[in-house]
């Protein structure tokens, strides 16, 4: 069996949980300049229509009375840690997916011992952490992280071998993995609304909605689905950035801001006991236009000096000194640990 945990609002619920008095009411966690976005919206805040992602003035405006909390990534940090380690405790795999979300393997369970493991995670998360989080149960990941979802917040929903089909079938097609805001429209023009419809699809139905790769779509459907639970996925890549709330033109303010991100990033590596070989800037100019330079190290590092420098020759590269810009970041990639390193010298 296969279990999907996610932690329902988690920001908004960090932040709820460590101050009382944000406890029920709507609450945003975001910045405050006036190009901020909501990272995460409490559910007393999401009957307004306030949602991750929207700009922070139409939250406002969707929701006046909305308290807005800056963003504490150490507290999101610690209570991540303290929640993979519950996952971890009896499982045979895990695999995160973001602080927040992870599959669980479990060796051998039947479907009322994975329903037991879920149940004992969510208490112990509740006791131990203060947090909830919302479980799905099924034979494969598909399914699982679906069945999460449909009983949030708090909730656990589990389905038993055999019945994937019957539970996907009424769902809306857009839930189906691989169908995203860019692909919905174009497989809604065509009829299909529901996972049951893809499901049922012909070879020549898939090929018209979906074209060569639609066999895939049809399997994942009908809940086929043979990807595993895979512990050893690595993190890719560490990135801060910051939308200016005025375009920026001054070199002083980028070169500013590029020393506090090289800063940041350093501390993260070095908390992660990683190192970067590879450093990027992504700029974003004042006409939405993104840009992107990156270099690579002949050395992995987690010095903040090192990463500076990478990151200013990057700006320099782009040759937008005196150009209005937006936004500004900086990405380190190429990670290793020390174990790693280690192995390369042999």
């Amino acid at each position: 069996m296969i279990l999907h945990f996610d932690l329902d609002a988690f920001y908004a619920s960090v932040a709820q949980r460590d101050d009382p008095r944000l406890r029920g009411i709507p609450l945003a966690i975001s910045g405050s300049s006036r190009r901020a976005v909501v990272l995460t919206a409490s559910y007393e805040a999401r009957p307004f229509g306030v949602r991750s992602a929207m700009p922070l003035y139409r939250a406002l405006e969707l929701c006046p009375q909305l308290t807005v909390v800056p963003p504490d990534f150490t507290r999101y940090r610690d209570a991540s840690r303290a929640v993979f380690a519950i996952f971890e405790d009896g499982a045979s795999a895990v695999e995160g997916l973001s602080l927040d979300e992870a599959f669980v393997a479990l060796p051998a369970a039947s479907l009322d011992e994975a329903r037991a493991f879920a149940e004992r995670v969510r208490a112990r998360v509740r006791a131990e952490v203060g947090l909830t989080v919302s479980a799905g149960v099924a034979s494969v990941k598909m399914v699982a992280k679906i069945a999460s979802d449909a009983n949030k917040p708090d909730g656990l929903t589990v389905v038993a071998p055999g019945t994937e089909r019957a539970f996907l079938a009424p769902l809306p097609v857009g839930q189906l993995w691989g169908i995203g805001p860019k692909t919905l429209p174009r497989v809604l023009a065509t009829g299909v609304r529901t996972i049951g419809d893809v499901a049922a699809l012909d070879d020549a139905g898939l090929a018209r909605v979906f074209g060569r790769g639609g066999t895939f779509y049809r399997d994942l459907a009908r809940g086929i689905d043979e990807r595993v639970v895979d512990p050893s996925r690595e993190r890719k890549s560490i990135s801060t950035e910051e939308t200016f709330e005025y375009d920026v033109r001054d070199e002083a303010h980028i070169l500013a801001l590029l020393r506090e991100q090289a800063a940041e990033l350093g501390a993260d590596l070095k908390r992660l006991d990683l190192r970067a070989a590879t450093v990027g800037v992504k700029i974003k100019r004042g006409d939405f236009t993104v840009s992107g330079r990156q270099t690579t190290l002949a050395v992995p590092t987690n010095d903040a000096a090192t990463i500076l420098a990478a990151s200013e020759w990057c700006w320099r590269r782009s040759g937008l000194q005196g150009v209005p810009i937006r936004l500004l970041g900086t990405r380190v990639a190429s990670l290793t640990t020390a174990e790693e390193r280690e192995l390369r010298l042999f």
